[in-house]
C-alpha cells in the first residue's frame, strides 16, 4: 500500500484527463504510479506528459533506452522499475539471462554497443562527474547529440523514479508482473 492517497481519475483537473489515461495504458501498465503523481497535478502534465512525448518521438532506439533503464533500475534495487523493464528489455532481444546479469562486465549476449550504453548508465548513475571524454566520442559514433541528450536524460530521470517509487512504496500493477 503506498504511503500516501492514490488519486482517482475524477479527482484530478479535466485537463489532464487524458494524461492520466494514456499514461495508465499507452505507456504501460503504469496506473499506481499515475494515482500517486496526480497528487500533484504539474508533476503529472509535466513529467508524465514528457515521457509521452519523448516515446511519440522515439528520438532514441528503444533497445539502447531499456538498457539504460534496466541498469539504474538494478543499481538503485527499484523493484517496481525492474518489474515493469527487464520484460521490455527482453522484447527488445535480450534473453532473460542476459537482463538479469545486464550489471555483470562479462554479461553474456551483450554487444559491444550494448556494453557502451550499459557502461554510460553506471557512470550518469554512480560518477556523472567523472565521465570522460572518450566515452562521449565512442557514444558519438553511434548516437546523434540529440539521442545522447535523451540517454543522459532518461537515465537520470530513471535514477529520480526509483526513488520516487521506493520512497512512498508503489506497488507493482498486477498487470505488471506477468
Amino acid at each position: 500500500m503506498p504511503r500516501v492517497k492514490e488519486i482517482t481519475l475524477e479527482e484530478v483537473p479535466h485537463e489532464l484527463h487524458d494524461i492520466y489515461r494514456r499514461f495508465s495504458t499507452e505507456y504501460g501498465p503504469f496506473a499506481n504510479q499515475v494515482k500517486i503523481f496526480a497528487q500533484r497535478p504539474p508533476a503529472l502534465k509535466h513529467i508524465m506528459g514528457l515521457l509521452l512525448d519523448l516515446k511519440e518521438e522515439a528520438c532514441l532506439p528503444q533497445r539502447y533506452l531499456e538498457i539504460a533503464l534496466v541498469v539504474v533500475s538494478r543499481i538503485n534495487e527499484c523493484d517496481y522499475c525492474v518489474v515493469h523493464h527487464d520484460p521490455r528489455l527482453i522484447a527488445e532481444g535480450l534473453d532473460s539471462e542476459a537482463v538479469e546479469n545486464i550489471l555483470n562486465p562479462d554479461c553474456p549476449g551483450l554487444n559491444d554497443l550494448d556494453c557502451l550504453v550499459r557502461d554510460f548508465a553506471v557512470q550518469v548513475t554512480n560518477t556523472p562527474g567523472r565521465i570522460r571524454d572518450k566515452m562521449f566520442a565512442d557514444l558519438r559514433e553511434h548516437f546523434t547529440e540529440a539521442q545522447i541528450v535523451e540517454l543522459v536524460l532518461r537515465t537520470a530521470l530513471c535514477g529520480f523514479f526509483n526513488r520516487f517509487n521506493d520512497t512512498l512504496q508503489i506497488e507493482v500493477e498486477k498487470e505488471a508482473r506477468v
